[in-house]
């Protein structure tokens, strides 16, 4: 099987690897909207995402050297971002809380589904509510497009409790919109 180079901002990558800091700017602005949403929806703080959006950039500059054209930058430096954000919450020794109780999430029958408008500052702030480990597992998953397999490898859990967290903090979720809506 032969591999295929994707070689998007190729020129870009090989200037920055050079030393161009104009070439590295311009990545940066290509690239830094994208990963700071991934930021802040790990970090949630504005202040924290940022920091990790820097870090993060300045490591994959360090190592652009490494990068192998294998996939698309985007993703290869995606995958630091996420990496940069975990770390971050095992070094302050987060407290990853995982549901252990499920009663609160029962199923109920689907006759009973409800209309209600969503927005996304709405389940933005439903996801605030989780706990750091199952926001994480929600985010990866739903949002990132990380499969349960990868998670379980970034999050050194197994497969099994990376698809309950995600059901437990989809249903939470849908639970603190409902809630919302009543409020209102």
């Amino acid at each position: 099987m032969e591999t295929v180079e994707l070689s998007i901002h190729r020129d870009l990558i090989e200037a920055s690897i050079l030393g161009s800091k104009k070439a590295q700017y311009r990545l940066y602005q290509l690239y830094a909207r994208q990963m700071f949403n991934i930021c802040f929806r790990m970090m949630e703080h504005r202040e924290d995402a940022e920091d990790m959006l820097q870090e993060a950039f300045a490591e994959a500059f360090r190592r652009l050297s490494s990068f192998r054209f294998e996939s698309t930058f985007g993703a290869w430096l995606k995958r630091i971002v996420i990496n940069r954000c975990i770390n971050e919450h095992r070094r302050r020794k987060a407290d990853l809380h995982f549901l252990e109780d499920m009663a609160p999430f029962e199923q109920k029958p689907e006759e009973e589904k409800e209309d209600f408008e969503l927005t996304v500052e709405s389940i933005r702030r439903a996801m605030e509510q989780l706990p750091n480990g199952s926001r994480m597992i929600f985010s990866l998953y739903l949002l990132e497009g990380y499969d349960h397999n990868e998670i379980s490898e970034i999050l050194n859990i197994s497969v099994s409790n990376s698809k309950s967290q995600y059901m437990r903090a989809r249903l939470r979720v849908k639970e603190i919109l409902k809630q919302q809506v009543y409020e209102n």
